[in-house]
C-alpha cells in the first residue's frame, strides 16, 4: 500500500503476514470435534487469499522459537513438558496428561505447532520492533493467552504475545522498546498475560472480556477491575469486565474511547501487541456478544495513531470460522490503509458498561500511588462519563421512553412462581437486580424497579418436577419445572406476584437465555388476550430458553394468572431420558422451602418433603 511521507514522497506501507500450514497438525488425537481445530487458521487464510490480501504483503516464514524464549515468561518444567509432549516416548501417557489439565488436548503434532506459534509471534513482532515492517498479523495456533507460567490451559500451550513481548524488551534492548501495550480483546480474560507482567511496568496490559462476576471462563476474581498491578506495575494491569454477554460495537467502542485511548495516549507505547481473539464476535458459539468486523476495524484503526502504528496482531480464540474470517479481513484492511469494511455504530452501549467504567474511576480513586499514572484514569473518565449515552440492557438508550413499554406497564398480570422465585426475596431480583445466597451470578432487573402491587398464594392441579443437569444462574442441579397440563392428582403452591406486563416481559427475558435486543415486546397484549382461549402460549424468540411456554391458570380478582414453564414436548423429552430429571442441588432447595415457609405455606418439614416427592416421583 502506497502513502506519502512528511516530505511528500510517496512509500510503501510493509504490512507482514504469517501463516504456516504446520500448525494444523495441533488437533485432537482421536479426531473429534473441538472448537480450536485446523480449520480455524485454514478458514481465515482463504479469505484472505481470496481476496488478494497476501499478495500485497511481505508474507514470512513461520520460526520455531526457541527455548531461552520461552523460559522468560514460562516455568522449565511447562516448556519441557510441551517439548516432548509429542514424541514417541510420551504415547501412552499423552491423553492422561492432557485430562488433568484445563481445557486441554495434545496430539503427535502439538509440540511443534506450539514452539511454531510462540516463534512466529517473536518473528513478526521483531520485524516491526526493527521498522523492518509498519505492522503485522500472525495468523497463529494453538492461542496463548491462557497458557500459565507452569501448565497449559484454556486450549493454551505457550504464551505467544508473552513470550513475544519479553523477548523485545529482555534480549533485543538495542531495538529501543522500553514499553509495550499489550491489548488483549478476546472474549475471555488473559488470565496469564496478566500474571507474567503483574509487577513489570514497562508492559500496560489491557484486557476487555466477559467476566460476569467470575462466573465465565476462566472463572475466577482475576480478570475483575480492582486488579491493577503489584509493585512497580501497580497501575499498568487493566481490567474491563463486561457483567454480561450481549456486548457489542458500542460497548467495546465506548471504552476504547473513554478508558483506553486516553491512558494509551498517557503511557506512550513504545509497540502495540494484541491478543487478537475474535470470540466477542457476532455468532461465535462461546463468545456470546455481538462485535462486528466493523466493530474491530475501528478498535484497531483508533490505535494505529499511537507507537507510530507499530502494531502485531497474534490470533487467539474465535471458533465460528466466517466470524473470524471476516474480522480478520476487516483488520488486514486497517493495516494496509484500504477502504474500511462497512457498517456502523449508532447503537448505545448498555448500561452495564457505563457501571464498569465507573467502577474504573472509582477503583483508580482509591488506589492513586504518587509513583503510578492511575490519577490519569480517573481524570479521564470524571469527564467522560458525563458524555456517555448508554443502552438500559434491553436494547434502549435510557431515558428514552419505548412505546411498547409504556403501553404495558399499565397492564397488570399475577406472575405465578412455582420455583426459586416463590421467595420473595429471589424474585425481587428479577425487579431490582442483585442476587441472593446461591446464586452464581446477579439479575440485571426489570426497567421498571416498583415492587409488586399484591402477593398471594394459590393451589394449581399441576405437577411440578426437576430436571436438567445445571443452570446459568444456580450452578449443578435440577431446576423447577410446572407440567403445562391440568393434572387433578398433583396440587402444586404457587405465589402470586402482581406486577405490569412490562415488568412480565423482563422476567421472561431473565428467566430465558435470549442473545438479540428486545425492541418489541416478547409477550404482549394481544397474546395476552389469546392465552386465555389457548391457555398457553409458547414464545418463538424464546424456543431455546427453558420457560418459553407462557401458561394461563385463571384469574385472580379479573386479573389474568401467568407462569411460564417448559412446553409440552419438552415434558415428552423429560420423561422418555432425552432430557434429564435431576433433583434440585441444595443452594436451590432451600430458596424454595423459603418461599414456602415464609409464604406460611408449609412448615419447614413438610416443604421438604413436598420437594423430595415431586424431586424423586416418576413423571
Amino acid at each position: 500500500m502506497e502513502v506519502k511521507s512528511g516530505e511528500g514522497r510517496t512509500i510503501k506501507r510493509r504490512v507482514g503476514l504469517l501463516y504456516d500450514e504446520r500448525m494444523c497438525k495441533h488437533n485432537t488425537p482421536d479426531g473429534d470435534y473441538h472448537p480450536e481445530n485446523p480449520n480455524r487458521i485454514k478458514a481465515i487464510w482463504n479469505k484472505l487469499q481470496a481476496a488478494g490480501i497476501p499478495q500485497r504483503c511481505v508474507v514470512l516464514n513461520a520460526k520455531e522459537a526457541k527455548d531461552k524464549n520461552l523460559l522468560s515468561v514460562h516455568t522449565e518444567n511447562h516448556v519441557n513438558l510441551i517439548k516432548n509432549i509429542s514424541s514417541k516416548q510420551f504415547d501412552s501417557r499423552r491423553d492422561r496428561i492432557a485430562s488433568k489439565l484445563n481445557s486441554i488436548y495434545l496430539n503427535e503434532g502439538s509440540s511443534e505447532a506450539a514452539y511454531l506459534a510462540a516463534g512466529s509471534v517473536i518473528e513478526v513482532a521483531e520485524r516491526v520492533a526493527e521498522g523492518e515492517l509498519n505492522s503485522a498479523f500472525a495468523i497463529v495456533r494453538p492461542p496463548g493467552h491462557h497458557a500459565e507460567p507452569d501448565e497449559a490451559m484454556g486450549f493454551c500451550l505457550y504464551n505467544n504475545v508473552a513470550v513475544a513481548a519479553s523477548f523485545l524488551l529482555n534480549e533485543r534492548p538495542e531495538l529501543g522498546i522500553n514499553k509495550i501495550l499489550i491489548v488483549d480483546w478476546d472474549v475471555h480474560h488473559g488470565n496469564s498475560t496478566q500474571k507474567m507482567f503483574w509487577k513489570d511496568p514497562r508492559v500496560l496490559f489491557f484486557s476487555v472480556h466477559r467476566h460476569e462476576f467470575g462466573t465465565f471462563y476462566p472463572a475466577n476474581d482475576d480478570g475483575f477491575y480492582t486488579m491493577i498491578g503489584e509493585g512497580p506495575g501497580l497501575g499498568y494491569n487493566i481490567n474491563v469486565p463486561w457483567e454480561n454477554g450481549r456486548c457489542g460495537d458500542a460497548d467495546y467502542l465506548a471504552v476504547w474511547d473513554h478508558i483506553l485511548l486516553p491512558v494509551a495516549k498517557d503511557f506512550g507505547p513504545d509497540i502495540i501487541i494484541i491478543s487478537a481473539g475474535f470470540d466477542a464476535a457476532a455468532g461465535d458459539p462461546l463468545g456470546g456478544c455481538r462485535v462486528t468486523p466493523y466493530g474491530y476495524s475501528v478498535m484497531l484503526k483508533k490505535l494505529m495513531d499511537f507507537a507510530q502504528g507499530k502494531i502485531v496482531l497474534a490470533l487467539e480464540g474465535g471458533y465460528n470460522l466466517g466470524s473470524i474470517s471476516n474480522s480478520v479481513f476487516a483488520c488486514m484492511n486497517v493495516l494496509l490503509e484500504d477502504k474500511p469494511v462497512a457498517g456502523s455504530s449508532e447503537a448505545y452501549p448498555f448500561e452495564s458498561t457505563w457501571r464498569v467504567i465507573q467502577a474504573h474511576m472509582i477503583s483508580s480513586s482509591d488506589s492513586e500511588d504518587e509513583d503510578t499514572k492511575v490519577e490519569t484514569l480517573e481524570a479521564v473518565l470524571q469527564v467522560a462519563l458525563s458524555k456517555l449515552k448508554v443502552d438500559d440492557g434491553h436494547g434502549t438508550e435510557l431515558g428514552t421512553a419505548t412505546p411498547w413499554r409504556s403501553e404495558l406497564s399499565k397492564v397488570d398480570v399475577f406472575y405465578a412462581s412455582f420455583g426459586s422465585n416463590m421467595w420473595k426475596s429471589r424474585f425481587l431480583c428479577y425487579i431490582e437486580g442483585g442476587q441472593v445466597e446461591g446464586m452464581q451470578k446477579p439479575c440485571s432487573g426489570s426497567k421498571d424497579r416498583n415492587p409488586p402491587k399484591e402477593i398471594l398464594w394459590k393451589t394449581f392441579p399441576h405437577r411440578l418436577f426437576f430436571g436438567r443437569d445445571s443452570s446459568h444462574t444456580w450452578g449443578p442441579g435440577g431446576v423447577a419445572f410446572l407440567n403445562p397440563e391440568c393434572d387433578c392428582r398433583h396440587k402444586a403452591y404457587l405465589c402470586l406476584y402482581r406486577i405490569t406486563l412490562e415488568q412480565f416481559n423482563d422476567v421472561l427475558l431473565q428467566e430465558n437465555v435470549y442473545s438479540d435486543d428486545v425492541s418489541s415486546p416478547l409477550f404482549d397484549t394481544n397474546d395476552l388476550n389469546s392465552v386465555a382461549n389457548k391457555k398457553a402460549v409458547s414464545l418463538e424468540a424464546l424456543k431455546n430458553g427453558w420457560y418459553h411456554n407462557v401458561v394461563y391458570l385463571g384469574k385472580e380478582h379479573g386479573i389474568p394468572i401467568l407462569t411460564m414453564t417448559c412446553s409440552l414436548s419438552a415434558v415428552g423429552k423429560f420423561k422418555s431420558g432425552e432430557f434429564p430429571l435431576r433433583a434440585p442441588a441444595p443452594a436451590y432447595t432451600n430458596t424454595l422451602i423459603k418461599g414456602l415457609v415464609e409464604g406460611k405455606q408449609l412448615s419447614e418439614e413438610e416443604a421438604k418433603a413436598y420437594i423430595h416427592e415431586a424431586s424423586t416421583k416418576r413423571l
